[in-house]
């Protein structure tokens, strides 16, 4: 079984039997695509809500608004249809405390709302998610299954 890693800031799909992993999600957030029915996954490690907010923007993986749409692109490449597509979300968690009420400090809160915001647009249903708290998470997408595997420290690990 092909078991591919994606990086920060990176995606990549696989068609069954295969399994994307990504590592150290912080307030990153990994946003998982599976179609059900050609059993293709898809996984984004993005790291920011926005390319818009920054000017040194080409990666488009790296953000919440650009990365699905390129997902979707490599997903279809290996047979997914878009029309069948549904979401999973891991991550987002706020890793360090603030003294301040500035939004713009909580990367992992507003990672989770972009993202959620993008798949509504695409009208993809977001069946599962396991984000929020102050811990650091590590997925594994089985293409074959659709399950995801989501590992923490000290918080257990968590099929959902």
């Amino acid at each position: 079984m092909e078991t591919v890693k994606v990086g920060m800031a990176d995606l990549a799909a696989v068609k069954a039997p295969g399994v994307l992993t990504t590592l150290g999600l912080g307030s990153c957030v990994g946003i998982v695509l599976y179609d059900k029915s050609t059993k293709v996954a898809g996984l984004a490690h993005i790291m920011l809500p926005s390319s818009k907010e920054i000017k040194n923007n080409s990666n488009k993986a790296k953000f919440a608004d650009t990365a699905v749409e390129v997902l979707i692109k490599e997903m279809i490449k290996l047979g997914a249809n878009k029309k069948k597509l549904w979401a999973k979300l891991a991550g987002g968690a706020q890793m360090f405390s603030f003294n301040s009420s500035n939004n713009i400090l909580k990367i992992g809160e507003r990672n989770v709302i972009a993202s959620k915001e993008k798949l509504s647009k695409l009208n993809i249903p977001i069946i599962a998610e396991d984000t929020g708290g102050n811990f650091g998470r590590t997925i594994e997408i089985d293409a074959e299954s659709g399950s995801l595997l989501v590992k923490t420290i000290g918080h257990g690990n968590n099929i959902i």
